[in-house]
């Protein structure tokens, strides 16, 4: 329990970091959107290529992102059919990003160097770009069929650079090919802007939010799928692999299972405003479920993963 209050008391700063970002949108007209843009076709490819270069990569390995994108898909899309019979608005295309994803960069890239260190880093990394990847595929899909044809949505879709640079990475990183070391400390940088500029999106966004009352359903649901089944579905895997064909190991599953716990992600918010798809409601959300996740992280990694 000493590590779980550890790992809240290096929470903190990432909630500094919401805060001014709503300090910006609000006394500096900071843009909320145009950030958005920037995270979602520079920052964020930026990010999964460093990530993919650095990786020891072996098949086991590859198909880490495969797996992580497989349970994302099944959660997210499971949740929609419910959504669009209970939510009733158009904020239900959001859920399956609200849901199947989680803050797995910003916030989580920080706390899995906390209980990792450098060497498991990479392990939570290859885990992380699962949600990534879900993010700008199957979940930016389903979130776009709620405003465009399905057309429109594929093309979307193709146009987001994050996949290519995921694709780019392990073919470069096959082929041993290093990123030139005169380009690491762009690489760097580009990692710690993604970390304070996805958190201040969030404060940026819940200028518009006017409370939950809005859409009661949407942050109950968004929160079961959340907080409840993804962790579940996690332990679940754990247990099968574990006591079955035992195809990972220890540091495989708690990388999962740290995936699972994250709150909604921040790109949530990206992509419902860049989608104009009720930002303010999923930026509120977005919000709360932050709040709660520094309680519940701490202590789900002291249940869970002896800390």
């Amino acid at each position: 329990m000493t590590a779980a209050l550890a790992l809240l008391y290096k929470l903190l700063p990432l909630y500094v970091t919401v805060a001014l970002g709503w300090i910006a949108g609000r006394f500096l007209q900071a843009s909320g959107s145009h950030i958005a843009g920037i995270m979602m076709y520079i920052i964020t490819p930026s990010v999964v290529f460093s990530g993919v270069m650095h990786a020891p990569l072996s098949p086991e390995v590859i198909l880490l992102p495969f797996l992580t994108l497989g349970l994302c898909t099944l959660i997210g899309y499971g949740h929609l059919l419910i959504a669009r019979r209970w939510i009733g608005d158009a904020s239900a295309s959001v859920i399956p990003l609200a849901v199947g994803t989680g803050n797995t960069g910003y916030l989580g890239v920080p706390v899995a160097l906390l209980l990792f260190g450098e060497q498991g880093l990479s392990i939570y990394i290859l885990c992380m770009l699962g949600t990534t990847l879900y993010e700008n595929s199957v979940g930016f899909y389903l979130a776009a069929r709620g405003r465009y044809q399905v057309r429109d949505c594929l093309r979307k879709v193709a146009r987001l650079p994050s996949l290519y640079a995921f694709f780019l990475a392990v073919a470069l990183n096959l082929g041993g090919i290093d990123i030139p070391a005169i380009a690491e400390p762009l690489f760097d940088n580009l990692r710690g802007a993604y970390s304070v500029f996805g958190m201040m999106i969030i404060g940026m966004s819940i200028l518009s939010f006017r409370g939950l009352a809005g859409n009661l359903r949407f942050t109950a649901l968004a929160f079961f799928g959340k907080f409840v089944v993804w962790p579940a579905v996690a332990l679940l895997f754990w247990w099968l692999d574990s006591h079955g064909p035992q195809i990972y190991d220890t540091a495989v599953y708690q990388a999962l299972f740290l995936v699972s716990i994250t709150p909604i992600a921040a790109n949530t918010v990206v992509i419902a405003t860049l989608l104009d798809l009720a930002p303010g409601q999923v930026a509120g959300t977005a919000l709360l479920s932050t709040v709660v996740a520094l309680f519940s992280i701490p202590l789900m990694i002291a249940l869970f993963m002896g800390a």
